[in-house]
């Protein structure tokens, strides 16, 4: 019976965004440091004032000519950056599209409650999307259909302001409503 074979362990490297200390090649930097004039410097003179500092030499632009670097706590530097990332992907509102089918022969009763279906979503935020579905011979009933998303439209205008008017896409006649904003 054979063993089976095992593939060698290897240590994956991190892709490091930024060149920090000794990896910083170039013989001259242009150094940034805060309050005073940016200035030309010898790469070993920029690390040893970076360790005096007990900081840590960053490259900031690598494509300038000389790279421009910065002397600050490399890891802090990281923490911040990827807080940073983290608040504004926070910030950013997704949205949500709701849809809501009717028939062209819809009753009172069933659009009541689905208008207070809608409006549970506009409060929420979501962007509603409601349509008449017209099977078979029912495509005649084309102005039924537009008449109950007019009601529809009307009813949600305290809530929404209309996106898109009605209108006949192959078999559903739809129309967009978006929240209005608080």
């Amino acid at each position: 019976m054979r063993k089976p074979s095992r593939k060698p362990f290897v240590k994956r490297q991190e892709e490091e965004i930024h060149r920090i200390n000794s990896r910083i090649l170039v013989p001259e930097i242009r150094l940034v440091i805060e309050g005073q004039e940016p200035q030309v410097v010898k790469t070993s003179d920029a690390m040893a004032m970076a360790e005096e500092q007990e900081l840590d030499l960053v490259e900031i632009s690598p494509n300038a000519s000389p790279p421009v670097c910065k002397i600050m706590d490399y890891k802090k530097f990281l923490y911040n950056q990827k807080r940073k990332q983290k608040e504004l992907k926070a910030k950013q509102s997704k949205v949500v599209l709701k849809e809501i089918r009717f028939g062209p022969n819809t009753d009172d009763h069933d659009f009541n409650f689905k208008l207070a279906h809608a409006r549970k979503f506009l409060e929420d935020g979501s962007k509603l999307k409601a349509y008449v579905f017209f099977r078979g011979r029912t495509i005649v009933f084309k102005d039924r259909g537009e008449l109950l998303l007019l009601k529809f439209a009307q009813e949600l205008a305290d809530l929404g302001t209309i996106e898109q008017m009605p209108k006949l896409e192959g078999k559903r006649m739809i129309i967009m409503v978006n929240p209005k904003k608080k």
